[in-house]
């Protein structure tokens, strides 16, 4: 996001995030884990939970079992996300300090060692963890899976101009790790597709986030989609998003075919229709904006699943 106004000067040399609310009253001693772990913006972890919500209403076997997994990936979620942001910071320091959006952050600005972020990260990975025993033998093993992919994406924007695409894979695990929970089963090729077409969508949204660092990117040595589209931007993530809605209609179709999940999916395709036409590739503060509301997209999403769940 563009750089925050800070109500102190220290709070600005720490991040380039505002505390506010409650947050805010919490011990001074925690704020740069906070901000390390970007618990004050809950976006990241909505974004990493919504595939696997939308998923776990296909197999569950009760209304009950699926409010429990939800909730349990819930939990999973915002740690593992915290865990990423630690990861990402770690292989970031010297890339942030070149970036205005990000050269406060704790590690780069040296409020938070090294040392530090690895054991604040082991106490991350450690809640993660006890999430993931808490799920069947197979989703354990699909979640583990997922690790190469969270260590591998922070690199990816140093030699590829696609790294949204690696992130997307990234985020998009919660589709097999939520059908393997709540079914007990590896994925089906209908929940392949369900998840290719979760890629497309995370790679559409943060290609408009990108839009945010696309002067200071380049003098960073940092890649990014939205660099690598240039005046072919919006066309771009129209296409992604066409094609996440497309493989992820025909994912659902294959697996429990016509149902209220399809009322869904065409209000968050409309949803997507209206971020392209309102991106601006001028207009930082937009695009965050534009990237925040897939928010409401996924939840669209999952409220027609959920839905279609019931009524089945």
């Amino acid at each position: 996001m563009a750089k925050s106004e800070t109500t102190t000067a220290q709070t600005d040399r720490q991040t380039d995030i505002r505390l506010i609310g409650w947050w805010a009253r919490l011990p001074k001693a925690w704020h740069p884990y906070l901000y390390l772990a970007r618990f004050d913006r809950p976006i990241g972890w909505w974004l990493l939970l919504l595939p696997s919500w939308w998923i776990i209403p296909l197999a569950a076997p009760s209304p009950a079992q699926m409010l429990l997994l939800m909730l349990l990936f819930l939990t999973g979620a915002v740690v593992m996300r915290a865990a990423g942001c630690v990861i990402n910071d770690m292989w970031d320091r010297r890339i942030d300090l070149r970036v205005e959006r990000t050269q406060s952050r704790p590690i780069a600005a040296g409020t938070v060692s090294i040392f530090q972020a690895f054991l604040f990260l082991a106490a991350l990975s450690l809640i993660g963890l006890l999430v993931l025993l808490a799920l069947p033998l197979t989703a354990f093993w699909v979640g583990v899976a997922s690790l190469p992919l969270i260590i591998v994406y922070p690199l990816a924007k140093r030699f590829t101009w696609w790294p949204q695409f690696v992130l997307g894979l990234t985020f998009s695990w919660g589709v097999p790790l939520g059908w393997a929970a709540a079914s007990a089963s590896w994925p089906s090729p209908a929940i392949w597709l369900i998840y290719l077409g979760t890629v497309g969508w995370v790679f559409g949204y943060d290609t408009i986030y990108a839009v945010q660092d696309i002067e200071d990117d380049p003098q960073a040595g940092v890649k990014s989609s939205a660099l690598g589209f240039g005046v072919h931007l919006h066309k771009g993530v129209a296409i992604a998003y066409a094609i996440s809605v497309v493989l992820m209609g025909a994912g659902l179709f294959w697996h429990v075919g016509m149902g209220f999940w399809s009322v869904g999916l065409g209000l968050m395709a409309a949803h997507l229709a209206r971020q392209v036409t309102q991106l601006r590739v001028d207009d930082a503060a937009g695009a965050l904006r534009l990237f925040q509301s897939n928010r409401n997209a996924g939840l669209i999403l999952t409220a027609a699943m959920m839905g279609d769940h019931l009524i089945r």
